[in-house]
């Protein structure tokens, strides 16, 4: 008996073992289902973080004792364009906010680097109506009380911050306020929105502002206004709400489609040239559809910022001066320098000095201490004329030109700023000439003839045009240094020793011993001189031992390729020096390609770059026999020569004629000045490039059916500019294209052409004999040259001068000009 009363205790106890054991694993495969959902949901707990804590708001921060309580925006976007637009918006203007600022995503988004709110039961569908009404409604549910204005935008607006607080702090937000850009819809669409003849709505694209006082009224209905929809448009529908429960329709205002700016243009809106009046004027800009493109427009929007910052320092120079004139402080006294201690010694005059910077404006600034201190004007026309440039008569380059709009703009901007007031607007047409030069300590002088339209709407009206003269100097502001240390040049300058004791003593090893490729620094790229000869030995002569001491002898990783042109008994001596020299150097690459026919520059550049001597990884440079260089010269072609990106076309000193200098020099190097030669602007014949970029299929190496003196390298730089205009401009494309658009360009190759006078680069004067069997346009350039390098224009005004037989000529030649011209 009692046994079996024990064993129905163990079966009991067993039973309720088991009953509680799988009640537990029952409750785990429960809970492990609905852990599984919202895995797979991604669900974020966004509701760790208070509404407060997203945006960043303390709880002490009120309007009354914070200047960043006067707006919240709010950006309506999408879960898919958090890590784009939205990251872009934060990165540029989002950031810079008079106030706060958080993005509106449907419900489940989340970013723990933006201000990301997702709203419960809204989705990602278009039309955002219940998304752009529950923001609204988030907003007055936890901010209603702490902001002054509150801004409906959507992710691909931009917005200047400073502006907009300006504007703002201009209005009363406790009364009610719709602020935007109306509309009643387009042609299409009217008669369809179910909008009364005197209702309106504010256009969402380039943002709607609210005072709190609306958002007060409206808020509470929005459930009704959700529930009576008429229209697919949100932001109709929005304005429709407010009409309804606020009393207000939009600001019916025509400036506002200039201060809130929508570009018609869609998605190839603000993809140009930035440098427009709308831009600079306008608050708010739309659409901005890609990332980069929101990048680019923040940092030409923060570089306006810096020239306004720099002009009003200059305004703060001069009211300095001023002021100092006032209270009788001398103008050589220690405190009119700035950042210079009362106690110091020094009297040179310093970078910030008040007595330079500020000066008003005025054409006298510079004081000449003798006649060869004057400046010189340059004249502005079609054309401009400078004395003090070789070529008298030049094309006005793009940045004067920009320049000079720039000024005008600017200008004409002021004189029509009272326009509307005085019933007047004064119209710019043309500009007739002008004159300018450049202050090197002040800045530049302008003196411009405008012609003018006058035109007066009011009163008795009138269309006149006028001249006037226009005086300006565009002052420079203050000079910004950043100093270092003298152990941070000390450090560099042993590093760069140590870096070069090191890459020759490792290239030495390498050329003897198998070393590790980590072990060994990177190499530089070798260069690959590429010459093309006919006749020319002694030239020749003095090329090679340039060579030899420059590249060979210092190790500067060259390798060198002749192309020579001529029978083979005219060459012998020619192969002479060039097996000499290999001899010399048995481990130097120094090789030649011999050609029959008659010389062709374009063909013996186009062989070479194609032969087997020349890797894809080298860079060719395209050089003459006449040319001296230095070790200097190869830095700046490796520094300037960029794979698939630059090409590097130097700006040579070409020699004058020797016999024809006033100064003799002796046997020394003449200095490289305007007495003994000039920089040859328009030459393009020595030429730095890779290989892998010269055989590119737009490129494809030289023009091989010209023959004899000079056009090769004119007709190779127009390929050149053909290949770095291709796919330019793929920002301004990039709103039609996908997102990874930018980094698939970034492979292609786009070749930039860069120029810069290189002293160290210098063309030895030799006669020049053109060919009169010469193509017309190489024998006129082969012409130019050749009275190029007489001499400069001073030599030959006085040659000139000094024969009487030059007056006659000219003075003959104009009285039969004058006679044909009565006929």
């Amino acid at each position: 008996m009692l046994q079996h009363t024990m064993t129905k205790r163990k079966t009991l106890i067993f039973a309720c073992f088991g009953i509680a054991l799988g009640l537990c694993i029952g409750t785990v495969l429960k809970n492990y289902r609905a852990l599984e959902i919202v895995k797979r949901c991604n669900l974020r707990p966004t509701n760790l973080k208070t509404p407060n804590e997203i945006i960043g708001l303390e709880d002490e921060d009120t309007i009354q004792n914070s200047q960043r309580n006067l707006v919240f925006v709010g950006v309506m976007t999408a879960k898919s364009f958090l890590e784009g637009r939205a990251r872009a918006v934060y990165d540029t203007w989002g950031k810079e906010v008079p106030g706060r600022i958080a993005f509106f995503s449907s419900e489940g988004s989340y970013s723990e680097e933006l201000p990301v709110v997702g709203l419960k039961n809204v989705d990602d569908r278009y039309p955002p109506q219940k998304k752009s009404f529950m923001m609204l409604y988030y907003m007055y549910e936890h901010y209603i009380d702490r902001f002054e204005w509150f801004i409906r935008a959507d992710d691909d607006v931009y917005m200047e911050p400073d502006k907009l607080e300006r504007f703002l702090r201009s209005i009363d937000s406790s009364k009610p306020q719709f602020i935007g850009q109306a509309g009643k819809g387009n042609s299409e669409e009217f008669g369809l929105l179910s909008l009364e003849f005197d209702e309106n709505f504010c256009m969402g694209g380039p943002g709607v502002i609210l005072s709190s006082e609306t958002l007060r009224r409206v808020a509470p209905h929005i459930p009704t206004c959700l529930k009576n929809l008429y229209s697919t448009h949100e932001d109709v529908e929005v304005g429709r709400c407010v009409q309804k429960f606020a009393g207000i329709p939009c600001t019916w205002n025509y400036e506002m489609q200039y201060i809130l700016r929508h570009n018609s243009s869609g998605r190839n809106a603000y993809t140009g040239k930035l440098k427009r009046k709308e831009i600079h004027n306008a608050i708010t800009l739309h659409p901005i559809k890609q990332a980069p493109l929101m990048y680019r427009l923040h940092s030409y929007i923060q570089g306006l910022k810096a020239e306004e910052m720099r002009q009003e320092s200059l305004l703060l120079h001069r009211d300095i001066k001023r002021m100092a004139k006032y209270l009788e402080v001398p103008d050589d006294s220690i405190y009119m320098l700035p950042s210079i201690s009362p106690d110091s010694d020094s009297g040179k005059r310093h970078f910030q000095d008040h007595n330079i910077l500020g000066i008003s404006p005025e054409l006298n600034k510079f004081v000449p201490g003798s006649t060869d201190d004057l400046l010189d004007w340059s004249f502005i026309a079609r054309s401009l004329y400078s004395a003090s440039s070789a070529n008298p008569k030049q094309k006005i380059v793009s940045s004067m030109r920009e320049g000079l709009e720039d000024v005008i703009t600017e200008v004409m901007e002021n004189i029509n700023n009272y326009s509307r007031q005085r019933g007047r607007v004064i119209e710019f047409r043309e500009l007739l000439y002008g004159y300018h030069r450049l202050d090197a300590l002040h800045g530049q002088d302008l003196i411009l003839d405008l012609l003018l339209i006058y035109k007066k709407y009011r009163g008795k009206k009138m269309t006149v045009p006028v001249r006037r003269h226009l005086y300006v100097q565009r002052a420079f502001t203050g000079i910004f240094v950043k100093e270092f240390d003298e152990d941070f040049y000390n450090v560099t300058l042993q590093q760069s020793l140590l870096g070069s004791i090191l890459h020759s003593g490792m290239a030495r090893l390498s050329s003897h011993f198998t070393m590790a490729s980590g072990l060994l620094p990177q190499a530089e790229d070798k260069i690959v001189f590429v010459l093309p000869i006919s006749g020319r030995l002694g030239t020749l002569d003095r090329f090679l031992r340039t060579y030899e001491r420059i590249c060979i002898n210092a190790e500067q990783h060259c390798d060198l390729l002749v192309v020579i042109f001529g029978a083979p008994e005219e060459l012998g001596e020619h192969l002479q020096l060039l097996t000499h020299l290999r001899g010399r150097h048995v481990h130097q690459q120094v090789n030649w390609i011999q050609r029959s026919g008659p010389f062709s520059r374009g063909v013996a550049l186009d062989v070479a770059a194609r032969s087997s001597y020349i890797q894809p990884a080298d860079i060719i440079l395209f050089i003459d026999v006449d040319m001296i260089f230095e070790a200097a010269t190869l830095q700046r072609v490796r520094m300037h020569t960029q794979r698939g990106r630059q090409v590097y076309l130097p700006i040579v000193f070409s020699q004058y004629d020797p016999q024809r200098r006033s100064d003799g020099t002796g046997d020394l190097p003449p200095p490289i000045d305007d007495e003994n030669g000039y920089f040859r602007q328009f030459g393009f014949g020595i030429c730095a490039i890779y290989k892998s970029d010269i055989l590119d299929e737009d490129i494809n190496g030289f023009d091989k059916d010209i023959t004899g003196w000079g056009l090769e390298d004119v007709k190779f730089l127009e390929k050149i500019v053909r290949v770095g205009t291709r796919q330019q401009g793929f920002l301004s494309n990039t709103a039609e294209l996908p997102l990874n658009y930018n980094e698939a360009a970034e492979q292609w190759r786009r070749l930039s052409v860069f120029r810069a006078p290189d002293p160290t680069l210098v063309h030895v004067y030799h006669d020049i004999s053109c060919d009169i069997q010469l193509e017309a346009a190489q024998y006129n350039m082969c012409l130019g040259t050749k009275a190029n390098s007489l001499g400069n224009t001073r030599l030959m005004e006085q040659l000139f001068y000094n024969s009487r037989d030059d007056f006659r000529f000219i003075a003959d030649f104009n009285r039969q000009k004058q006679q044909q011209q009565a006929r």
